[in-house]
């Protein structure tokens, strides 16, 4: 029997409707980015996906867009880096609302202190555990380099 549709993939259809109907070109063009990479993963995996899947590819275009964003400025493109800033605003309507620097804190503690978690051989453990939590709603990469400074 065929699973449901991801509500969050069924959220982005009608969005993509209503700015086609609007006119709205480049949130159009940032849904279409979006969908087509959904899709893409569904043909390659040869399932539909859920919406925690959708939220790992939002979260993995979001890191990208921030990547863009760092180079171009760097490189004093600001008309690109304004493009990829207006892309990531998209991005985020359909992420959970991002974690405090506490909260995060607060559940890397509790990770630290699940696992027994004391040198860096543990850090994939602790890791483990805060992925399927923070997935979407904290930058990965920031998570991890607090992880790897308490764990050394």
């Amino acid at each position: 029997m065929p699973q449901a549709a991801s509500p969050l993939k069924s959220r982005i259809s009608d969005d993509m409707k209503s700015a086609m109907k609007a006119g709205e070109k480049e949130r159009l063009g940032t849904i279409r980015l979006i969908l087509s990479a959904i899709k893409q993963q569904e043909v390659d995996s040869r399932k539909d996906l859920q919406d925690e899947d959708i939220l790992a590819i939002l979260d993995k275009m979001s890191k990208q867009r921030r990547e863009s964003i760092d180079q171009y400025e760097k490189a004093g493109r600001d008309d690109l880096a304004g493009k990829e800033k207006a892309e990531l605003e998209i991005l985020q309507t359909y992420l959970p609302s991002q974690l405090d620097d506490e909260a995060i804190t607060a559940l890397i503690d509790e990770a630290i202190k699940a696992t027994g978690a004391e040198a860096m051989k543990d850090m994939g453990k602790v890791m483990g555990i805060l992925k399927p939590k923070m997935q979407g709603r904290a930058d990965m990469a920031a998570v991890s380099a607090q992880v790897k400074s308490r764990l050394s």
